[in-house]
């Protein structure tokens, strides 16, 4: 059967265990050579019967789900394919409570499967953005609730951050004609904003900023441009209105779809966005297709996994621990 382009002929694709198997396979492995996740011996033998490898080098059994965002899910491949398939394609994310109505799982269930697949998607790459003669927008954007719609108790209660009722703060960085990456930062000082600039965007960039002073002091690494906001949004070739628009998409997102997001894991969300902007196009400027972007995020599944105890802040995990904050859309 070819393979599918639609989410109907995904549906019918990995509703078949055997075939959801063997595609699952082919990403894993492309060269056909299976190699155990733990010890990476590709001495196996396969029990058909079972669907799983019995490894001779550590002497344990393996199935297709160890090394990935799938290990110790007892959710079959058709349930956890169309998951990803939706997440991917649907321009505004979807909710766990839909998620689990479409799959006939509890909304729990839904909702720890999408912050795993979420973290699949995360971006691998270290390449910074930019470069001598490449252009750069940065800005930030603040996500959170509207003071007015607060109950007063709330409101008085409610910390002040620049008078922005201590929303939390993302920046983003984006490529013209390239990708975006973002990040979520605990403040708007030159401190923050420099030493994520420094990260993520290569010396030597044309940067584009709005008038915020948090950027001054940048032109020793990079060239700095500047557009005054309460004069004008665009000065001829320096404007930020790429980004701007990845922030509206962002938004859409999480005030249609998601609703509430908590600061703990609003990087994930965050993430999510990002990787169906980056995906949009391929490097010739060609639409990707839903199974394109579909396969592009199975091939990052592996060497990825996220427990429960992780998710909830049990345990940390090291981007928590990077960015010291993150997401929520509540699962009860």
């Amino acid at each position: 059967m070819k393979a599918p382009e639609t989410l109907s002929q995904a549906i019918v694709y990995f509703s078949d265990p055997e075939r959801a198997f063997e595609y699952a396979k082919t990403l894993r492995w492309p060269d056909g050579k299976v190699a155990c996740p733990r010890c990476n011996s590709d001495k196996n033998s396969f029990i058909k019967t079972r669907r799983l490898w019995f490894c001779y080098g550590c002497q344990k059994q393996f199935t297709l789900k160890v090394g990935t965002i799938f290990e110790d899910s007892a959710l079959g491949l058709d349930k956890w394919m169309t998951a990803v398939w939706m997440l991917v394609n649907c321009k505004n994310g979807i909710s766990s409570h839909e998620l689990a109505r479409a799959l006939g799982v509890t909304q729990k269930s839904a909702w720890f499967m999408l912050q795993r697949i979420r973290l699949a998607l995360q971006e691998k790459s270290f390449v910074k953005l930019g470069g001598p003669g490449s252009e750069v927008e940065v800005d930030e954007t603040f996500i959170g609730g509207k003071a007015r719609n607060m109950h007063k108790a709330r409101r008085i209660k409610t910390k002040v951050r620049e008078g922005n009722w201590a929303k939390t703060i993302v920046m983003g960085m984006l490529e013209r004609d390239g990708k975006v990456k973002t990040r979520v930062i605990p403040d708007r000082k030159r401190a923050a904003l420099t030493s994520v600039l420094d990260e993520l965007v290569d010396k030597g960039s044309l940067v584009y900023t709005d008038e915020h002073t948090g950027y001054q002091g940048i032109e020793s690494d990079y060239i700095h441009e500047i557009v005054n906001h309460l004069e004008s949004y665009v000065d001829g070739t320096v404007h930020t209105n790429g980004i701007e628009n990845f922030w509206s998409l962002l938004k859409r997102g999480l005030n249609g779809t998601y609703v509430a997001v908590e600061p703990f894991h609003l990087f994930r969300y965050v993430d999510e966005q990002a990787f169906r902007f980056n995906s949009r196009k391929d490097d010739m400027g060609n639409k990707i297709s839903d199974g394109a972007r579909f396969n592009g995020a199975m091939k990052q599944i592996v060497g990825r996994r996220l427990t429960y105890s992780e998710l909830t802040g049990k345990n940390e995990s090291p981007r928590h621990e990077a960015t010291g904050t993150g997401e929520a859309e509540a699962p009860f």
